[in-house]
């Protein structure tokens, strides 16, 4: 089945506006950005869209290549929004820190779960904390399509590729949260390891941003494939997984179109919780 991330980002996105619209002010959430490439392109053109069909403003903040971690932190920091995203990735360079900026994030705007205080409260599953948005999507996604796979999920094999902050290292902690036996893939991995890794998982989740390097032939018949991944690729955003895998996958997310989407929808249902608590 391939899932249409469009609609089930709809759905999210309707109940949201809902919640919102009882507020009876506008709600803003600040986006900030620097040295966007492509694919944060895309995605901040898909959050302003959909952060009006969530009933919000998004505040888009873009910050020049020259400027200094105290710079961005008091763009994250000034007054007048509701909610806070520092758009990754974030340059390296000997002024910008990106841990420090994301900790800068206050905690009650953090809907994106980037600051390392939100993020602990996420993976040490802490009464309240937020689901980071992609983990809140693939979570969606399982409950709609393989309600049965997620409530017998303890002790299924799950393979993890990517290790980093938006997809691999939150999925990992949650997929280890409800009792998967997770193995984590990365460019370090050896082949063989990749190679039996995959072919024996029941799910996938794909974080590696590496253009189509998963194939059908390295996986099992019916695997659950999420792929979170994106890059660029001949000047189109493309996945992790060859779009081939969906002949054999169980469920199978599309790029673009499938987790996109929904993580979208997820930071915006993320951020009307934080605004509804702050109001209580």
């Amino acid at each position: 089945m391939i899932i249409d991330g469009r609609a089930i980002a709809s759905d999210i996105l309707k109940v949201t506006r809902e919640r919102v619209s009882a507020l009876g002010r506008e709600v803003v959430v600040r986006a900030v950005t620097m040295s966007p490439t492509p694919a944060t392109e895309s995605y901040l053109r898909m959050k302003s869209a959909r952060a009006e069909d969530a009933g919000m403003r998004l505040e888009l903040v873009r910050l020049p290549d020259e400027a200094t971690s105290e710079e961005v932190i008091s763009a994250v920091q000034k007054e007048g929004a509701d909610a806070v995203l520092v758009q990754l990735p974030l340059p390296e360079s000997e002024s910008i820190s990106p841990s420090l900026i994301l900790d800068e994030i206050p905690l009650e705007k953090d809907a994106d779960v980037l600051s390392g205080r939100a993020y602990e409260r996420f993976a040490y599953n802490e009464e309240g904390a937020l689901l980071p948005p992609v983990i809140a999507g693939v979570r969606e996604v399982l409950l709609r399509h393989a309600s049965d796979f997620l409530k017998t999920i303890e002790g299924k094999r799950v393979v993890v590729l990517g290790s980093g902050k938006l997809v691999g290292q939150p999925a990992t902690a949650w997929l280890e949260q409800l009792g998967a036996e997770v193995t984590v893939l990365t460019r370090k991995s050896k082949n063989s390891e990749f190679l039996e890794a995959l072919k024996h998982a029941e799910l996938v989740i794909l974080g590696a941003g590496s253009p189509h390097l998963v194939k059908r032939e390295m996986l099992k018949e019916g695997v659950i494939l999420i792929d979170a991944g994106t890059s660029e690729s001949g000047g189109a955003i493309v996945g992790d997984a060859d779009p081939a895998c969906a002949e054999l996958a169980r469920i199978f997310t599309p790029v673009p179109g499938g987790m996109g989407p929904i993580a979208v929808a997820c930071l915006f249902q993320n951020a009307a919780e934080l605004v509804l608590r702050s109001s209580h």
